[in-house]
């Protein structure tokens, strides 16, 4: 068993990682624990404390598993040609999609699915750049993720269900007015410890002053 983890605060950002193997798939997970982590959730910035964001709690293994389904036949559509040919991706590519296909494979066995949403007027999404909306729902997705590992417990981001929105809305008799924002599956992690993700410096990517400042 995994203690909960006493974690400063860097510690915590730096280390909620997209957890797709390590996953403890026997341990079941106290819905409640959740609720609590999804309260976190709510503390999240959002526009005009509008407040539209639903969320769908998904612990019934019947459920689960009609979801995984859909993610499967999703996540098989866009890696088609990579799945065919792995040798060819180079290395970080590969050990990337060998992740996610493992994930994939054995969604149905996570105790928990969190899937984030938006309730909008008429279901639509806006043309143009959809920051704005989407910055009212996502920050406090990321605000679930955090409550969940300073709890011991793990998070995958994902939202390759996106691409069969619609088969997944309907599974779960969702109205027309509200729209998905990402898949997170949640469970204990098999092991206790995470360390930073591989990223660019931040010299690679800062741009002072404008685009031709860096």
């Amino acid at each position: 068993m995994i203690d909960e983890p006493t974690l400063t605060c860097e510690e915590l950002l730096t280390t909620t990682r997209c957890v797709r193997r390590g996953l403890d798939l026997d341990r079941a997970v106290d819905p409640e624990l959740v609720k609590d982590c999804l309260r976190i959730a709510l503390q999240a910035p959002n526009g005009n404390n509008r407040q539209n964001w639903r969320w769908i709690l998904v612990t019934d293994p019947h459920r689960r598993a009609q979801i995984a389904e859909v993610y499967r036949a999703a996540f098989h559509d866009r890696n088609a040609a990579a799945l065919k040919r792995p040798g060819q991706l180079p290395e970080p590519a590969r050990a990337v999609l060998a992740s996610a296909r493992s994930l994939a494979d054995r969604l149905h066995r996570v105790p928990v699915l969190v899937i984030p949403c938006l309730e909008l007027p008429d279901g639509r999404l806006p043309p143009g750049n959809q920051a704005g909306l989407w910055g009212s729902l996502l920050p406090a997705a990321w605000n679930y993720a955090l409550a969940a590992r300073s709890r011991g417990l793990v998070t995958a981001w994902t939202a390759v269900h996106l691409d069969r929105e619609r088969e997944v809305a309907d599974l779960l008799g969702l109205p027309p007015t509200v729209r998905q924002g990402a898949l997170l599956p949640t469970a204990y992690p098999l092991r206790a410890s995470f360390r930073p993700g591989p990223r660019l410096p931040l010299e690679h990517v800062l741009h002072l002053d404008g685009w031709q400042g860096a």
